[in-house]
């Protein structure tokens, strides 16, 4: 068996290198304090299992096989128990060294350790709360390294800063989401907006929902309000005729039926849509209630070709903000409006970075269940629970 030996400044410095060179299913086998910082003994789990197949335990340091079972390695029961024991040890040891680390990290970087629990109780995810933390600059104390990362997210988050770009040069724009989302009440949103600005003539409603009952009803009522004719289509066949025939208008909105992303049907819904015969630019609407795993799954699910942007919608219903404003930046996203409630049209607002950050960042008087206790957070933002996604690697974060 062959033992590689890892030093690194930290326990988490070490636990990297091991990962980097062996994979995440690396056996530690022994740890130690040295000038240079942390020193790990690990071999490969394909080594490891090998030797003791071969009856040759006795080669592995005395430190690992002080606490192995002792078990018949011979037989194919004995060696899944064996290497189910080893692996509980692993994870065991992980878990000690991100206390480890963690203890290290609140005595060499108070600041930093006091930003990931306040990120943490706003309700941003680990990944992005370590990664922040470890980027503030070293001379900030708490209050200023705060400000830094609201600052820093705002400076990443796209908006549409100029309602002209929609309201002005026009087009076809689609809202689409999963049901419930508020796609039919932000579609009538928009369409008054277009109304105020350019008159009811200008303007024409699509409804492709065939499916809710009094979903075509519901739009037909707005438009009615409005003067706006609102036009029903089934399939493609039907929305290539009826864009054909309103090639003449301004602004033509189109609200889709509402479908869950895991739905088969989201990838024809976005087919129908992108084989117009005009350009159609979508506008994913996104629960900002919703889980910030949920809304990932959403934003690649309806993602496609030809998306635009987001709309942010049920703003009041939300009690904080962050988790869906992460996605937006994780995603990359443009964010066109934020829907604050169901009043039409004046529960349409344009976003602003700036204020938008600073209602995620404000701490709640209610107590958080983001809030984790010193003992919890080592192993909550641990190299093992913690996936570093390079998508949040590209933050802007001078």
């Amino acid at each position: 068996m062959k033992i590689h030996r890892f030093i690194g400044l930290s326990a988490h410095d070490a636990l990297g290198h091991v990962r980097e060179a062996l994979g995440p299913d690396a056996m530690i086998l022994s740890s130690r304090s040295v000038p240079e910082g942390l020193e790990v003994q690990a071999c490969c789990e394909g080594d490891f299992a090998a030797i003791i197949e071969q009856d040759a335990v006795a080669d592995v340091p005395s430190a690992a096989t002080a606490a192995l079972p002792v078990l018949k390695a011979g037989t194919p029961a004995g060696m899944q128990d064996l290497i189910s024991e080893i692996r509980t040890m692993r994870d065991s040891f992980e878990d000690q060294l991100a206390e480890l680390a963690w203890t290290a990290q609140q005595q060499r970087h108070p600041v930093r350790a006091g930003m990931l629990k306040e990120l943490l109780a706003m309700g941003f995810s680990p990944r992005l709360s370590r990664y922040l933390s470890d980027k503030t600059p070293e001379q900030h104390e708490l209050k200023d390294g705060l400000a830094w990362a609201q600052a820093t997210l705002a400076g990443n988050l796209q908006v549409l800063s100029d309602e002209d770009e929609l309201l002005a040069k026009g087009g076809v724009y689609a809202l689409v989401g999963p049901t419930g989302v508020g796609k039919t009440t932000t579609t009538a949103k928009l369409a008054a907006r277009c109304v105020m600005r350019h008159g009811p003539s200008k303007l024409a409603l699509i409804t492709t929902d065939a499916y809710r009952i009094g979903a075509h009803e519901q739009l037909r009522i707005y438009g009615r309000i409005l003067g706006v004719m609102v036009h029903a289509v089934k399939d493609e066949v039907d929305l290539r005729i009826a864009l054909d025939e309103l090639k003449g208008k301004h602004t033509v909105l189109i609200d889709t039926v509402g479908m869950s992303q895991r739905d088969q049907m989201v990838a024809e819904q976005i087919g129908m849509l992108a084989g117009a015969p005009v350009p159609v630019k979508r506008l994913l609407c996104l629960n900002s209630s919703s889980t910030i795993e949920t809304l990932n799954e959403v934003v690649k699910a309806y993602r496609g070709s030809g998306l635009a942007g987001c709309v942010l919608t049920k703003l009041d219903e939300a009690v904080t903000i962050s988790g869906a404003l992460e996605v937006v930046l994780y995603q990359k996203l443009r964010l066109y409006y934020l829907g604050t409630g169901q009043r039409v049209p004046e529960d349409l607002q344009l976003p602003v970075a700036t204020e938008l950050m600073t209602q995620a960042f404000q701490i709640r008087a209610t107590p958080s269940t983001s809030r984790y206790r010193d003992d919890e957070l080592a192993i909550v933002v641990s190299p093992k629970h913690v996936r570093q996604d390079p998508g949040v690697r590209v933050l802007n974060v001078a």
